[in-house]
């Protein structure tokens, strides 16, 4: 049974992709997409020219192309997710978070569609577990999913922030929860 060439190709592509969204990552922590070169996303990642154009048009298109790749990493995510324990899922986003942490952090400071995107797929999952349907736009659950969600979003970014790594994909998830049930007041009074 002869695996060879097709198997090391796609690992020779993967190990490429990943080298050079990772030098896009790093990057885009220096300076704004709109300021970064081909020419420098090859240098960091040590790869020619002509192998960077195999796969992107430009850094605008890898960028899309990363983003669109953790949407649907998100998306497959959250529907393995049994929906049953709110504390399960939060802390199973926090995870998925957690292992893509540079991404997420890189990606969460400016770009607004993006966080957008994210913001709308797990406003489905959330929903879903909260009642079995989608709400519609401007309900009271829509408002609650709102102001809960922002908020979230903004515990997130301090967590991806935290270089000491103290607190846990549950820990935050807990948090999340419990501001979300109790309020600030209800969860300074928690362990």
């Amino acid at each position: 049974m002869k695996r060879g060439p097709k198997m090391s190709t796609d690992r020779r592509i993967r190990y490429t992709k990943m080298v050079l969204r990772e030098s896009l990552i790093k990057l885009m922590q220096e300076r704004p997409i709109s300021r970064i070169t081909v020419k420098a996303i090859c240098e960091e990642a040590d790869i020619n020219r002509a192998t960077y154009y195999a796969h992107y048009r430009d850094p605008h298109d890898q960028l899309n192309q990363i983003e669109a790749e953790f949407i649907e990493g998100i998306e497959e995510f959250l529907r393995d997710i049994p929906e049953t324990v709110p504390a399960d899922i939060v802390t199973k986003i926090f995870e998925y978070i957690r292992e893509n942490r540079e991404l997420c952090r890189t990606l969460l400071k400016g770009d607004i569609a993006f966080e957008d995107r994210v913001l709308q797929i797990i406003r489905a999952a959330v929903f879903r577990s909260w009642n079995g349907t989608d709400v519609e736009a401007g309900s009271l659950y829509d408002y609650i999913y709102t102001y809960t969600l922002v908020g979230s979003v903004g515990v997130v970014k301090k967590w991806l922030e935290d270089k000491a790594g103290k607190f846990s994909a549950r820990d935050m998830a807990n948090l999340v929860l419990n501001l979300t049930e109790k309020g600030v007041g209800g969860s300074l009074n928690q362990p």
